[in-house]
């Protein structure tokens, strides 16, 4: 398949769940709205997780209607089509995937940490990264269009890899099913997000790159909003930007309570979010404050975001035939609150 058929067959997988699940939110005070509410079940949502653990949404008169952790970001991407989720913390690739290709009309209001992604190998089978042309080595990675897809693709033009043969070594699962599966042998190296590459990590593997050493300065999540939100409760979406602030400068000031709670919100979720099917393989994938902590100490938690990082990430998806076509990042970018007191 073409890379550009793969964007288009994001846009028709939303558009399908959209059609769906897209649904009015009954019973709502159209004056101070309920906010739908998605995050990705990872340590990259960290300021979503301690704003909630703290209770500063409610203390900032914030109804959270829904609050839901997705496992990739692409499924949360298509969750984000739905008419009662408003509001999400996910990788930007996602965010621009559904704007682009499933013209679901978000904006970028923040950032929330840069860096957060990793190639985790089997040492013993994998030494240098052009080890991972051998045509017995078998790679995980998420769907194509996935934040840690588009690091694999830089990873093999930083490297000069051969992509034919990257491509066919390319095992396609879900960060825990890779994780599960470099446990077990059935994969030697995988791309992953965090925390699941430190955790891959902490069963023995090697972190042979993280992202700082392939992307300088490569932005990975951030808060997005729907844009009838944004234009009809400005109030509410510069209360979220408040929040976001308050929680990542308190990220970086208490990174051993933040570990502790992010790790405790995961492990509450983790029922809902894990493979079912993987029986007690799945219960060894405790997510402990040890790992979150290492994990975090792999991004930089900042709500600063640069307009030219984004615009190099849409050109590059662009250039793969991941989105249709590039756009200015200026359309999915709104950062007027982001400098308000």
């Amino acid at each position: 398949m073409k890379r550009s058929a793969y964007g288009i067959l994001f846009f028709l997988l939303v558009s399908i769940y959209s059609f769906i699940f897209v649904q009015p939110v009954s019973g709502q005070n159209q004056e101070t709205p309920a906010i739908g509410m998605a995050v990705e079940f990872m340590d990259h949502a960290a300021c979503a997780y301690v704003t909630s653990d703290k209770g500063w949404f409610k203390k900032e008169g914030l109804e959270i209607s829904t609050y839901e952790s997705y496992v990739t970001g692409m499924a949360l991407a298509a969750a984000l089509a739905r008419g009662d989720i408003q509001v999400a913390y996910m990788c930007l690739v996602p965010a621009i995937n559904v704007y682009a290709n499933a013209k679901v009309p978000v904006r970028v209001v923040t950032g929330t940490h840069k860096y957060g992604y990793g190639l985790v190998v089997d040492p013993n089978k994998i030494k240098d990264v052009h080890d991972l042309e051998n045509p017995a080595i078998r790679i995980g990675c998420v769907r194509e269009g996935g934040s840690v897809d588009l690091l694999m693709r830089k990873t093999v033009d930083i490297y000069h890899l051969d992509e034919g043969k990257i491509l066919k070594n390319i095992r396609r699962m879900n960060p825990p099913k890779q994780v599960l599966a470099l446990r077990t042998g059935q994969i030697d190296a995988a791309f992953l997000p965090e925390q699941w590459a430190t955790m891959a990590e902490n069963s023995g593997l090697r972190m042979l790159l993280t992202s700082r050493d392939i992307w300088p300065n490569m932005q990975g999540s951030v808060l997005v909003v729907k844009e009838d939100l944004l234009r009809n409760h400005p109030e509410l979406v510069k209360k979220l930007v408040k929040l976001t602030r308050k929680s990542t400068a308190w990220i970086n000031q208490n990174r051993d309570s933040t570990s502790t709670i992010v790790a405790g919100q995961l492990s509450c979720f983790k029922k809902k979010v894990l493979p079912a099917k993987a029986g007690r393989l799945t219960m060894g994938l405790e997510i402990t404050p040890q790992i979150i902590s290492r994990s975090m100490e792999r991004m930089i938690f900042t709500t600063d975001i640069d307009p030219r990082v984004v615009q190099d990430m849409i050109n590059y998806m662009a250039q793969l035939g991941y989105i249709r076509k590039g756009f200015e990042a200026k359309e999915i970018l709104d950062l007027r609150f982001l400098n308000d007191k």
